[in-house]
């Protein structure tokens, strides 16, 4: 029986990437099949982490080939994470490739415990990942992670990443006394986190998360002016005012052009250590409602157990911890969809075009 490319093109429509629910013809070119008779080797590189997905994906995808007539097709599955267009305008980070914002409305929902769980995911899943503690006043990035160092500065202008866990970590709180409060005024925090940001020598990147300070106020929007993001996550918790609150930060992220990647619902639900009685404390379904409303992704929800408060307490947070248990699972599946998410948006074009300058003749 004869094969032809259309008959590849058929296959790859056909198999779907459980990840990012799209047919592998989406993301496999002309030029990265090759057929020359009755042999045939595709290339399919995957825009997100996929370290856990390459061979099943490859197995599969194989599978298919075979039952269509193809003799001992060679398939190749990698990843490669491409940097993605941000807001116009705003200047670029050396060394990182995407910028990811973890915020909320208000504080005590979460945020840092989730942000820190994603990075270490997001590194679990094959991804370089870096961590900016942003927030200024209370910094809890290097407890979480359990390191206390001083960055190193080899010229005295610039800093090296604390490295915690295998995370590009940096935090005003790697800085400053554990009990010193940092007494500033808004335009020092900004220009404070600003060097944090940019006067880092972070090493190849694939992502930047940067957990954000609570709030909607003048330095959570002026980073989300300043600082080239992809996009926004947004932790809330299930309850009706951490709901109001974090439709604000929402709003705030779309209001400056940054596009929100999906809402996590944190606390979502208490499960009994004793009886296993399982209680929404906070309510249910609340994030679910609050995507619907703005038709953004729920990536996901997260229970509320002491353990994943002590592990991070500990500076051993709970991917890390316990990475086969339960909620290790859910970070790691919340992950995932959020690289998808990203893998998705528009391709950062910047380095294709020259600098256009205008001069009075």
């Amino acid at each position: 029986m004869s094969v032809t490319l259309a008959d590849v093109k058929a296959v790859l429509e056909s198999v779907i990437d459980p990840v990012t629910s799209q047919a592998l013809s989406s993301v496999v070119k002309d030029s990265q099949i090759q057929l020359a008779g009755a042999r045939l080797s595709v290339q399919v590189v995957l825009g997100y982490p996929a370290r856990a997905q390459a061979d099943s994906l490859k197995n599969t995808l194989k599978a298919a080939l075979t039952a269509k007539g193809f003799a001992e097709p060679g398939v190749d599955v990698s990843y490669k994470i491409i940097a993605h267009a941000v807001q116009p305008g705003v200047q670029l980070i050396p060394g990182v490739r995407n910028v990811v914002a973890v915020a909320s409305g208000k504080g005590g929902v979460g945020k840092s415990t989730t942000a820190v769980n994603l990075a270490l995911a997001l590194q679990a899943a094959g991804a370089r990942v870096g961590l900016l503690d942003a927030d200024i006043y209370g910094p809890s990035l290097p407890t979480m992670l359990g390191v206390m160092q001083r960055p190193d500065s080899s010229d005295g202008k610039t800093m090296s990443p604390v490295i915690g866990h295998g995370i590009q970590v940096n935090s005003i709180g790697f800085l400053i006394k554990e009990d010193s409060p940092a007494i500033w005024r808004g335009p020092m925090v900004t220009q404070a986190l600003e060097q944090l940001l940019r006067q880092t020598n972070w090493d190849d990147l694939d992502y930047l998360i940067v957990d954000m300070p609570p709030g909607t106020g003048d330095i959570a929007l002026t980073l989300a002016q300043k600082v080239p993001v992809v996009g926004a996550v947004i932790v809330t918790t299930p309850q009706d005012i951490a709901l109001l609150d974090a439709r604000k930060g929402l709003k705030m992220f779309e209001k400056v052009g940054v596009p929100i990647l999906g809402v996590v619902e944190n606390m979502a639900v208490h499960i009994c250590s004793n009886c296993g009685h399982a209680e929404h404390i906070f309510g249910q379904g609340g994030g679910q409602k609050m995507s619907e409303d703005y038709s953004v992704e729920c990536l996901g929800s997260l229970p509320l157990t002491m353990s994943i408060r002590e592990q991070a307490d500990s500076g051993n947070p709970t991917v890390v911890a316990d990475p086969s248990g339960e909620s290790a699972r859910m970070y790691g599946e919340i992950a995932l969809k959020l690289a998808a998410r990203i893998s998705r948006l528009p391709k950062d074009l910047s380095d294709k075009f020259g600098v256009i300058s205008v001069k009075r003749t």
